[in-house]
């Protein structure tokens, strides 16, 4: 693909208040599983589950950020990047999932929390993304109503510890994703399968959501408080109204079946029959409980799904329609490129009438890299990025909320099940010797956020923008 330039693309035009940054995840960079007083998730055990991750990958070193923050932290402030959203690792703070504290675990995102705002970053905090503590997990994890108390626990001991200086809280990551991988299809931790375990899982979830919410709020009424959704922009194969039905199913279970509860609008029983289910986990006052009015929702989008009809799937009768095999342009993580998505789930979320704000908290895409005399030259992710934001500013211009950007990700990471295969960063990570070194993408998104605007791509002749750290131990 030929290099991108021009269209007047410029910071300028998304308004002097719009937020810029960079979104990360605890397992996925920190690595040091069991370093000072840090307790087993269920992702440490679930990579070493024989064929559960890609070439047996796991992330016990992962990008090492827990010993190289500083370095990474101060590659955000080199990039020109004012907001950095980073999530908590649960058993690094409660290595039991409840009880005692771990003061090292708290020492550490107090220095993430202080290097930022020394670096004149803003931290944007997620309380959980994914990382259940295995201790919990042996109770029942998220199919245990006692998690609500157990997340009220760590929500609590967060707040108190990070709240003087953490202005924006986002409470869970992509609710949908964890409990549907993780407790339904079982291809992501903790590896459970079928509607006994992703039903119950869900409304706990739900209501974990909205009492974090209450009580951030409660602890810290200055702070701007959210939760964020994963999202895909769906639509039918065909017009045949068999795959318009089966498209609007997915589109239920994907786009619609964790916000609207939590806006009070209920689960979405009657285009998604078998969350009836779930009536058997409502305990009276559920329905109050499950609402909360949040500042903002964080809105995740990387691409969009075609689906078709498919009798033969259990409970939503449908199927994705693969990108693969419908002659379109994909990422390797086989994701459909289609900008138009971003924008269309921009309009989707604000035609709800609760929302207050609405920032796209994740988007971005893998590539296959390639570091060749010290530069990636990642074409075909920077106009990624450049497409996306063009979307959102169309969103922006027809009045639509979407008040601000962060890429996923900084740095190549560990992702899932997927391992280190698919690379998503602005800055390339070698594993084997931590290197890091600024890619294309990088170089754009810090020019064009230093105020540059697309009518040239940056010089990589110039002398290349690269950490080089000390070799990572091995496993």
């Amino acid at each position: 693909m030929e290099t991108e330039v021009g269209g007047g693309l410029n910071r300028d035009l998304f308004g002097k208040n719009f937020k810029w940054g960079v979104s990360t995840a605890a397992y996925q960079i920190e690595g040091s599983h069991d370093k000072d007083g840090k307790g087993s998730s269920i992702w440490d055990t679930y990579t070493e589950r024989k064929n559960k991750i890609l070439n047996g990958h796991h992330g016990r070193i992962a990008c090492d950020f827990y010993m190289r923050h500083q370095e990474d932290l101060a590659l955000v402030k080199k990039l020109n990047i004012p907001n950095f959203r980073f999530s908590t690792s649960w058993s690094r703070i409660l290595p039991e999932g409840t009880g005692t504290v771990n003061q090292k675990g708290i020492d550490f995102y107090n220095r993430i929390i202080d290097t930022c705002l020394e670096n004149g970053t803003d931290p944007w905090l997620t309380l959980y993304h994914w990382d259940l503590p295995l201790a919990l997990e042996k109770k029942g994890g998220w199919t245990n109503r006692d998690v609500i108390s157990w997340f009220a626990e760590f929500t609590e001991i967060c707040a108190k510890h990070f709240g003087d200086r953490v202005k924006h809280w986002m409470v869970m990551n992509e609710p949908m994703v964890f409990t549907g991988a993780g407790y339904f299809l079982g291809v992501h931790a903790p590896g459970r399968t079928g509607a006994k375990n992703f039903i119950p899982a869900v409304h706990h979830t739900v209501l974990s959501i909205s009492e974090g919410g209450r009580i951030l709020k409660d602890m810290l009424p200055a702070a701007e408080v959210g939760t964020t959704f994963s999202c895909s922009y769906i639509e039918p194969y065909t017009k045949r109204p068999k795959d318009v039905n089966a498209a609007n199913r997915i589109d239920t279970l994907l786009n619609r079946m964790f916000i609207e509860p939590i806006l009070g609008l209920g689960y979405p029983e009657k285009d998604l029959p078998f969350l009836k289910k779930i009536g058997r986990y409502m305990h009276p006052g559920d329905e109050d409980k499950m609402v909360f009015d949040f500042d903002f929702i964080g809105v995740q989008n990387y691409t969009r799904e075609i689906v078709r009809n498919s009798f033969i799937t259990p409970y939503v009768q449908a199927s994705l329609v693969k990108a693969r095999n419908r002659n379109v342009p994909y990422t390797s993580m086989g994701w459909e490129v289609f900008p138009e998505s971003i924008y269309e789930m921009i309009r989707k979320f604000n035609a709800y009438k609760n929302i207050k704000k609405i920032y796209i908290t994740e988007n971005g895409a893998a590539f296959t890299d390639h570091l060749v005399d010290g530069a990636v030259d990642d074409v075909d992710r920077t106009n990624y990025i450049k497409d996306n934001l063009k979307q959102v500013l169309r969103a922006r211009n027809e009045g639509l909320s979407a008040e601000g950007y962060f890429v996923w990700t900084l740095t190549d990471n560990f992702e899932w099940s997927e391992g280190y295969h698919p690379r998503f960063g602005l800055v390339h990570v070698d594993f084997e010797t931590q290197q890091r070194t600024i890619k294309l993408s990088g170089h754009w998104y810090s020019g064009f956020l230093g105020g540059a605007n697309d009518q040239a791509a940056p010089d990589l002749n110039c002398e290349n923008s690269t950490l080089i750290s000390s070799i990572a131990s091995k496993s």
